[in-house]
């Protein structure tokens, strides 16, 4: 522990002064002209399960770069490259390189990340039509996938409305998504996201999504064609001067859609209540997916990773759905946070235990431009998938 304490105070006084250094620099990358984005981030990624499945260790570095037009008229548009490659230890599996190895879904790839060009015809209304990245609430729908090396983005037409008061309107139609494995996937799928702010007491949401896998040549994915309607309601309410209180509600309803070969109808629930002092936050939460004829609730374009443990045992509902029931207390200080999370998995009725999971988290941050993480996973399984190890240490440089 000394040790450790030693080197991150060393890292950050070593970042502190590189990151003066990097002002300059900063300032020279935007100007009538434009702006130049650049990100890189190195990771090295330890994942050790249980059984005949070989322990991966993977170090890879992922580079952004990207270039934004000033605004002309209502005009703006920007164009993006992202590129991934194995640096020194590359004894994993991507999926895409199909090593003997445990995985770790960063394959060694360039692509083009987004290339977009928005239209502002008054302030609070916006088109955007290309490939984009594209967040709804917390990623639990549909999200980027930003913790993987290559993110998700989205070839969409976008609107965002924000002319009436207190109330944010959000609608896209997405005909291909590329995901983090640097593959494209063709469908045609409406999203309406509208959100009210007028509430003293939190946010609330209602959204359509409605998922069309259209790719013939692909028809495995016709069993994620989806349509899901939801409402969330989200609130944080100070109860004194020093502490406050997190509550969190949220319903949807799935059914199949156009192609899927399933005749299912499944519910998603989930409950958050916490409170805050102090910079200590402390969250305790039930989340629910069912399943229904054996086809478990499905969020096929979500930041799946955020949600039900960081070992990612859960990324595709098992047929008698997943009950989450977990815990966190976060502490931030000084760009510094520190989390710990357990999880309780068992299916949706709680009759069947799956497993349980622990969970940690340091990360901090150096002036505006670098950031540190370290981050731990266990995965201790009762009667579903293997125990499972996952160790990440990260430097990211983005400016």
């Amino acid at each position: 522990m000394k040790k450790l304490s030693a080197f991150l105070l060393s890292l950050g006084l070593a970042t502190a002064q590189a990151d003066d250094l990097l002002h300059p620099v900063a300032d020279q990358l935007r100007g009538d002209w434009g702006q130049i984005k650049a990100d890189i981030r190195y990771r090295y990624e330890y994942v050790d399960p249980e059984g005949d499945t070989e322990e991966a260790h993977a170090s890879t570095l992922r580079l952004r770069l990207g270039y934004l037009t000033p605004k002309f008229h209502g005009l703006q548009g920007y164009a993006e490259m992202e590129g991934n490659w194995e640096v020194g230890l590359d004894h994993y599996d991507s999926i895409r390189n199909q090593r003997p190895y445990a995985v770790v879904a960063d394959p060694q790839e360039t692509e083009l990340n987004q290339g977009w060009v928005s239209y502002t015809p008054v302030e609070g209304a916006t088109i955007k039509a290309g490939r984009q990245r594209l967040i709804y609430d917390d990623h639990r729908f549909i999200g980027n996938v930003g913790w993987r090396q290559l993110e998700q983005t989205f070839d969409a037409v976008t609107v965002r409305n924000e002319l009436l008061p207190d109330a944010v309107i959000e609608a896209a139609f997405l005909w291909r998504v590329q995901n983090i494995l640097s593959r494209t996937v063709d469908m045609t799928s409406p999203l309406l996201h509208i959100t009210y702010t007028g509430l003293p007491f939190g946010r609330i949401s209602a959204y359509g999504y409605w998922l069309d896998y259209a790719d013939r040549n692909d028809s495995a994915n016709f069993a994620l064609s989806t349509q899901t309607y939801g409402i969330r309601f989200h609130g944080r309410q100070p109860l004194t001067d020093w502490l406050a209180g997190i509550y969190h509600l949220e319903y949807a309803r799935q059914m199949d859609f156009q192609r899927n070969p399933n005749d299912f109808a499944a519910d998603y629930y989930r409950f958050i209540a916490g409170l805050s002092a102090f910079g200590v936050t402390v969250k305790g939460a039930v989340e629910n997916l069912t399943a229904d004829h054996h086809v478990g609730f499905a969020t096929p374009l979500a930041t799946l990773h955020a949600f039900q443990g960081w070992a990612d045992k859960f990324l595709k509902t098992p047929q008698n759905g997943v009950r989450d029931v977990y815990a966190s207390v976060a502490l931030k200080l000084w760009r510094t946070t520190l989390m710990g999370v357990y999880h309780d998995f068992r299916d949706e009725n709680g009759d069947e235990r799956y497993g349980e999971e622990y969970d940690a988290l340091l990360t901090r941050r150096f002036g505006q431009h670098f950031s540190v993480l370290l981050k731990y996973a266990y995965y201790n399984a009762k009667g579903f998938s293997v125990d499972t190890q996952k160790v990440w240490g990260q430097v990211a440089l983005h400016f």
